[in-house]
């Protein structure tokens, strides 16, 4: 968040903003978990924190000189988020794995989940679940539809450069697919 507040003040065609609002999970559409997990981390209920799958995946096609993709989990995520920079680099990386770890062993998976939706950059100054829904939809994050959910969701992979109230037709697909993809996941319960 600080650097992104350097950012916009070193930068005179954006405009300096900062959105927060802490909110406990209880008061998070059951709708956006959902929608994030489906989007970010099928796997998030069943890991510990890795998804060595994935990690594999995105090492080939690293590899194979596809297009940079991660593996990352909702875990790292918020291990990155909460304690660390943006910048990709090996030494980040590592301390990002050694957080992952911790975070795995001392918080439950309804923790890791509300502070990632509380601190996750979902818009340029705009940070967690309840400034997204009251920026982009005028409402509080317990009030978010699904489709609402979905498009927050679809936007994850670059907040700076999509907005969920003024979609493109690639971010309407991706909301699509989302929306599929919560049907497929079945029963949730982050407190397991």
């Amino acid at each position: 968040m600080g650097i992104r507040a350097v950012e916009q003040c070193l930068n005179t065609e954006r405009n300096v903003r900062f959105e927060k609002d802490w909110v406990r999970i209880e008061n998070i559409s059951p709708h956006l978990y959902r929608a994030v997990i489906a989007a970010e981390d099928q796997k998030f209920l069943k890991h510990q924190g890795f998804d060595w799958e994935a990690i594999q995946k995105a090492l080939e096609g690293n590899r194979s000189g596809q297009r940079l993709k991660g593996g990352s989990t909702i875990s790292n995520q918020t291990a990155k988020n909460v304690f660390l920079w943006p910048n990709r680099n090996w030494l980040r990386k590592g301390l990002e794995a050694y957080f992952t770890f911790l975070i795995e062993f001392f918080w439950s998976k309804e923790r890791i989940m509300e502070v990632y939706l509380n601190v996750i950059e979902m818009g340029d100054g705009i940070y967690g679940a309840e400034a997204a829904a009251q920026v982009y939809f005028g409402k509080p994050a317990a009030q978010l539809s699904r489709q609402e959910s979905a498009l927050i969701a679809a936007v994850l992979p670059n907040p700076l450069r999509w907005r969920p109230d003024k979609p493109t037709n690639y971010i309407r697909g991706r909301q699509g697919w989302i929306l599929r993809n919560m049907n497929n996941l079945g029963e949730l319960n982050l407190n397991e």
